[in-house]
């Protein structure tokens, strides 16, 4: 099964659109990445699918199920989003005890005390962090429990919008292995939003390049590694950022 299928999906801010007719097909299991420029449409694609970005035409489908637009519970049952910005995402005034509470009050999810601590040791946070605040925690530390809120409802797929480049280069790293990890051990696909072709290379099966809100190239990693992606959007990129 498909985790994400995406088709002919246009996506538009009021009369503007950004995003141009979006094929995408990705397996259930496997780490995907979208690439490209600042405004090429990768973070809207993440946005439309989460239901944030309501005004879209085309299909999209998360685990053999389509969406509708806007608010859709039992979608959000099976996608989370993890936001660039883990201080920015986190309510300042509530302790990371109702930040990872919260979804499974609204969906009703019992046994929240052991689910939360659980959680917590799965990202790896001491539970003497449960009854902190935000601002009591390093921005490696916040975007761990933001990663841990998204796993709170045990979605089968999990949204990356640029999720270690808020973080010092120190810290990018061990939340990059934390992901890798939960993927493997929960079985979770990820669709990834980035700027960074290290980070897709370290992290991804497969990777789109974007470019004015449409897909000019679609490659596995062993091309993008060999420096051997195809378009020359795609070679302006490698270029760019020293990888060919």
């Amino acid at each position: 099964m498909n985790a994400i299928d995406l088709s002919d999906l246009d996506i538009s801010y009021g009369d503007t659109k950004v995003v141009f007719g979006i094929d995408l097909a990705i397996p259930e299991g496997e780490s995907f990445a979208l690439v490209g420029e600042s405004g090429s449409g990768k973070s809207t694609i993440l946005r439309a699918i989460a239901g944030l970005a309501p005004d879209w035409t085309g299909s999209i489908s998360i685990m053999g199920a389509p969406r509708s637009h806007g608010v859709d519970r039992a979608v959000s049952r099976q996608v989370q989003m993890v936001f660039q910005d883990p201080y920015g995402s986190l309510h300042p005034r509530k302790t990371i005890d109702a930040v990872l509470s919260e979804p499974l009050v609204i969906h009703g999810i019992g046994n929240r005390g052991e689910r939360v601590e659980a959680m917590l040791e799965a990202v790896g946070l001491d539970r003497r962090f449960r009854f902190r605040f935000p601002h009591q925690l390093s921005g490696g530390q916040r975007q761990r429990v933001a990663i841990a809120r998204a796993l709170m409802l045990e979605p089968k797929v999990l949204l990356l919008d640029e999720p270690t480049s808020a973080l010092d280069v120190s810290v990018q790293a061990e939340i990059l292995n934390l992901l890798k990890g939960l993927r493997r051990e929960q079985g979770l696909t990820y669709l990834l939003v980035t700027h960074n072709l290290p980070v897709v290379s370290f992290l991804c099966d497969r990777l789109a390049v974007m470019r004015q809100g449409r897909i000019v190239e679609i490659a596995d990693v062993a091309r993008l590694r060999a420096g051997a992606l195809e378009a020359p959007y795609s070679r302006e990129l490698l270029a760019a950022t020293g990888g060919g």
